[in-house]
């Protein structure tokens, strides 16, 4: 079964090896690819439809009824901002269709706070040939299909 991925955010789409952070550069928790995200305060969506199954304020995991689970992060090294700018929509287990909001934050504050907004759109547990279509480097709309699973 493919299951269609889309951008989180809007931004530039670029490859996951640009991404400031060795974890995600290397594809160690999955292949995929990431968004540089434009513009101020923003609702990152949910990539595929599925159930909220991790929620942090500054990630979250999506999985589709296949199994096949999305991780988006907003940022790298967020995580030390302890939620400061990250408001949640929804709560773990809630069941999501794609597209729809589910954090509320702002890049350019991640940005202005020293940490690169970029966000990685991970496939988990994925091998790389599972993945199809990437968006070749370039803009991209929210909602937007980011890569193909296979």
């Amino acid at each position: 079964m493919k299951t269609i991925v889309a951008s989180p955010v809007a931004g530039r789409a670029v490859p996951m090896s640009e991404v400031p952070d060795p974890v995600f550069a290397q594809a160690m928790v999955g292949p995929g690819m990431a968004v540089e995200p434009e513009g101020g305060e923003q609702d990152a969506v949910a990539p595929i439809d599925g159930t909220v199954v991790t929620l942090h304020p500054h990630a979250f995991v999506v999985a589709g009824a296949d199994g096949k689970g999305v991780l988006v992060h907003l940022g790298i090294d967020t995580v030390k901002q302890k939620g400061e700018g990250f408001t949640l929509h929804v709560v773990k287990g809630e069941s999501v269709r794609a597209g729809q909001p589910l954090i509320r934050w702002n890049p350019e504050s991640v940005r202005a706070a020293g940490y690169a907004p970029v966000v990685p759109v991970v496939a988990l547990d994925a091998s790389a040939e599972a993945l199809s279509e990437l968006l070749a480097d370039g803009p991209v709309t929210t909602g937007e299909q980011l890569f193909v699973w296979s």
